[in-house]
């Protein structure tokens, strides 16, 4: 050992903000009165440092730790430990901090408890206590209000690491710490700390585990045990069996299977014994509370013991015909390093890699990573490691991945070795990385496949295209989409300009990559002539294709030739094929494409559905990259409807990972949202100053892909704002946009710009024809934005028939793609013509017409008696979300319950509906006048 490193006794806390602001909104409340707060979560995660935060930051009087011991024994009652707390607080408002209440003894936590739940709010007494979740909470506090605590973000445990190091780890160091300590504050300022500055600069190997027996124990707080032989032998085995599981729990059968070849079966009074507090047993799969104390238990156990246990699994697994799993389990009995096991790696490697046998992604990528373990030859190692991470990669699992391609990165090894390994380093960073890190990546990926691997070279160049184009590089889009070296006279496609032949690869993956790298390039050249050719090959190819990868590039390229259909049509596919095969780090992807599909075609709310589910499993996937872009199409979706806290939090999100990665595509699309919700609540001014620095020529312009589409909605705020030449001047670039027919909406758009700057003598005509346009291309949102802009400018002509028209059409289609803001202001419109405005929102009486339709669905349903989760089922959204906009009905409704809701909706379907008798006899006398004239 050549030292430690030292951490700093005092470092600030991380990624806890939630907690903080629950803990801040009790102390700040306690002058007036007193309130109660249990902090629970699994060691290590910052219980204590929270509760001396709270220590700290508490100024209106004193403090109390409250602890086990002759104090409270003196006090164990409930009535009298009541009494103490409210002496304290007698003449001054006082904190209560009871750190590990679980270590209490059960009368003690019984009282503590019962005292709490008795406190009154006029006692000013503050209580914070703290419990570890490793084992069952105690009913008593159970009942108190919790604020829970998970493990790190990627990116907080990452801010903590630099903070404990001051920085110095070197980057694949960095890499294994983040993943080893699995957003664990303890473990990863203990695996810090066993780190000689050596190691931790990347200048001598790290010690193998780096999780060691004494690192995880310390992050724990101690080697966990059972009351009994046969509860530990237990414990062993569940934590066992875990580290070849898929997901937290193990199948019980098994482990008691396992339990009976290790040995005489328990005495009966061991096997009366409960459960170990540790371990829950539901639907006959046990886990642990914790999978820190389930690493804890596995490695500080006994070799010798541990390896008993892996043979045991073994035996039952082989002879339940599970394959993989048993050879895992058999590897693990080994113990030691290549020279322990000839021949078990290759036997681990050859099953990791046979399709025929059921394995997840997950599973594969461990049998990959034990095999390189295993593996003395450097390059067969690099091999495995690589193969690893590729799996941990299609399981979604990046974090696991960086380590792995540590682990393989050795410049001695063949080329196509290094050049797969960084295929898929620069893959991982594409999705949740520096998109400029991935680009490089990616290049030399290709450069290293070229000779040996030509196919998997071509798809790392496509790949390395996409990571430009999400920077905005154009550029470099441009020179990464080149043609080889082989091709430089690049034949077009065939029935272009040659024949099939010359285009190299003619079928399958090869042909796929090939055309949408030819498509790309020429569309990006604006040369639509040679694009489309090669990209309705990709879509076409797609129709047959049962792939994920292969169905993604159809959707990705429909996208770009602007059919929307097709696009939908290819994500969908892709979506259900990636389910299909498990491929859990495709669906955000699939998903994504189905979200810009959908937002292109002008369908908001199918987007809104398709993005918060894709953000959902990009977070779960660790692909931060792909969150941001569908936290963009959220704010997006979100700007049209009566909901700018929602588009702000989006927009700060997508610009915090957009900024960090280098993701001009999400940028942009977050501005432009930001900017349509400006302009949608009547503040053209706004928009027209955040959209003048994403379409504007300049160098500071947005991204290539994005600005164009943003410019009909710069010209409508810059023309109210007046600012008419700056909105002249994007009209060229955007009608040569128009004509290149890869956005079905463009050419409507254009003549509404026309229309908006033109003298009064044409604008009718053009608005005219934009809306024979929109009927052409279809999209409800877009065509009632037109109808909008030509009433009011109807009604500025005193044309008020007309503007009545043409506003009311306008108001019928925002209110049925969703667009709340937009259909206020053409009701808006329609009251200052004097008429009533029809629809959904004015047909309910005032106080009902004041929701947005996503709100107003709500109301309706929670007033037929639907849970939030039934309403969420039903409207195809997340609880979330219906937690938010109900609490947004209440306050603007003014009801305190769901019962009053109900009543209230009730009253106005009743006058809604005698609305409509009326209107119906109306209609009908109008009818009998017009037949009798």
């Amino acid at each position: 050992m050549t030292g430690e490193t030292t951490v700093p006794t005092a470092v600030r806390i991380h990624g806890r903000s939630t907690q903080r602001k629950s803990l801040r909104a009790l102390l700040d409340a306690l002058p007036s009165h007193g309130g109660q707060l249990l902090l629970a979560g699994e060691p290590g995660l910052g219980r204590t440092a929270l509760l001396r935060w709270a220590a700290r930051s508490f100024r209106a009087g004193p403090v109390l730790h409250l602890g086990p011991g002759p104090y409270v024994s003196a006090h164990s009652t409930a009535e009298q430990l009541l009494d103490t707390l409210r002496a304290a607080a007698a003449a001054t408002p006082v904190l209560v901090c009871v750190d590990d209440a679980h270590l209490w003894d059960a009368p003690a936590r019984t009282a503590l408890a019962r005292a709490a739940r008795r406190l009154r709010t006029a006692d000013r007494v503050g209580l914070l206590l703290s419990v570890a979740t490793d084992r069952a909470v105690d009913p008593e506090f159970a009942r108190l209000p919790v604020v829970h605590l998970d493990p790190l973000s990627p990116s907080r445990a990452a801010a903590l690491l630099d903070d404990v190091t001051d920085g110095a780890a070197a980057p694949a160091v960095r890499e294994q710490l983040l993943a080893e300590a699995e957003g664990n504050p303890a473990l990863l300022v203990a695996l810090v700390r066993r780190l000689s500055p050596a190691e931790l600069r990347g200048h001598r190997p790290l010690p193998r585990p780096l999780a060691d027996a004494s690192a995880l124990a310390e992050a724990a707080g101690g080697a966990p045990s059972g009351p009994s032989a046969h509860a530990r032998n237990l414990l062993l085995t569940v934590a066992a069996a875990g580290q070849a599981a898929d997901g937290t729990d193990v199948d019980a059968g098994l482990v008691h299977d396992a339990l009976r070849r290790l040995g005489p079966p328990p005495a009966p009074d061991a096997r009366a014994e409960p459960l170990p507090e540790q371990l829950v047993l539901a639907d006959d799969r046990l886990r642990f509370r914790s999978p820190l104390v389930r690493r804890t238990v596995h490695a500080t156990a006994a070799s010798q013991r541990r390896r008993a246990v892996h043979r045991a699994l073994a035996d039952v697994l082989e002879g339940g015909g599970h394959r993989l799993t048993g050879l895992l389990h058999r590897s693990w009995s080994l113990g030691g390093g290549p020279e322990s096991a000839p021949g078990a790696a290759d036997r681990l490697a050859a099953a990791a890699a046979d399709a025929t046998l059921p394995a997840s992604h997950r599973l594969r990528a461990t049998a990959y990573a034990r095999a390189a373990e295993l593996t003395a030859d450097g390059a067969r190692r690099a091999e495995r490691y690589t193969a690893a991470a590729e799996q941990a990669l299609l399981a979604g699992c990046p974090e696991r991945a960086r380590p792995l391609l540590a682990e393989a990165r050795d410049p001695a090894v063949p080329a196509a070795v290094r050049g797969r390994a960084e295929l898929v380093r620069g893959v991982t960073e594409l999705r949740d990385g520096p998109v400029g890190d991935a680009h490089q990546s990616l290049l030399l990926a290709a450069s290293l496949l070229a000779a040996d691997a030509p196919a998997e070279a071509a798809a790392a160049a496509l790949a390395a295209a996409d990571a430009a184009w999400a920077a905005g590089d154009l550029s470099a889009c441009l020179a990464t989409l080149a043609p080889e070296p082989s091709h430089r006279t690049e034949n077009p496609a065939p029935g272009a300009d040659g024949p099939a032949d010359a285009r190299g690869p003619a079928s399958g993956t090869a042909a796929v990559v090939h055309d949408h790298r030819v498509g790309m390039r020429a569309l990006l050249e604006g040369r639509l002539d040679r694009a489309g050719t090669p990209l309705r090959q990709v879509v076409e190819r797609g129709r047959t294709e049962q792939r994920p990868e292969a169905l993604l590039r159809a959707a990705a390229a429909a996208l770009l030739l602007g059919d929307v259909d097709a696009a939908r049509s290819g994500g969908a596919r892709a979506l259900a094929a990636a389910r299909q095969f498990g491929s859990d780090a495709l669906v955000p992807r699939a998903l994504e494409y189905l979200a810009y599909a959908e937002l292109r075609a002008g369908r908001h709310p199918q987007a809104r559905t398709h993005a918060e589910e894709g953000l959902r499993t990009a977070l779960r996937a660790g692909q931060r990259n792909t969150a941001a872009h569908h936290r963009a199409v959220l704010a997006l979706a979100a700007s049209i409807e009566e909901e700018p806290d929602v588009v702000a939090r989006h927009v700060t999100a997508a610009l915090d990972t957009a900024r960090r990665h280098g993701l001009a595509q999400a940028a942009a699309l977050a501005q432009w949202a930001a900017a349509r919700a400006d302009l949608g609540r009547g503040r053209p001014f706004d928009a027209a100053d955040r959209l003048g620095l994403l379409v504007l020529p300049g160098p500071g312009r947005g991204h290539f892909a994005v600005w164009r589409l943003a410019v009909p909605c710069f010209v409508e705020a810059a023309v109210l704002a007046g600012r008419h030449e700056d909105a002249r001047a994007v009209l060229t670039d955007f009608a040569d946009w128009a004509a290149f027919g890869a956005d079905p909406q463009a050419a409507a758009q254009l003549a509404r710009c026309h229309a908006l700057l033109a003298p009064a003598e044409h604008a009718d005509g053009l608005y005219r024809h934009a809306l024979d346009r929109h009927d052409e291309a279809g999209g409800d949102f877009e065509r009632a934005r037109t109808a909008l802009l030509y009433g009011k400018w109807l009604r500025r002509r005193r044309r008020p028939r007309e503007a009545r028209d043409r506003l009311g059409t306008a108001l019928a289609g925002f209110e049925r793609c969703g667009a709340g803001v937009w259909a206020a202001q053409a009701r808006d419109e329609l009251r200052a013509l004097g008429a009533a405005p029809q629809g959904t929102g004015a047909a309910a009486p005032t106080r009902l017409g004041g929701l947005t339709p996503q709100q107003l669905r709500i109301a309706r349903h929670v007033a037929e008696g639907a849970t939030n989760r039934e309403v969420a089922l039903a409207l195809a959204v997340s609880t979330r979300t219906v937690d938010y906009h109900l609490r947004k009905v209440f306050a603007l409704l003014g009801v305190r319950s769901r019962l009053e809701l109900a009543r209230l909706v009730g009253e106005a379907e009743q006058a809604q509906e005698a609305e409509g008798a009326r209107e119906a006899r109306r209609a009908g006398r109008h009818e009998k006048t017009g037949a009798q004239h």
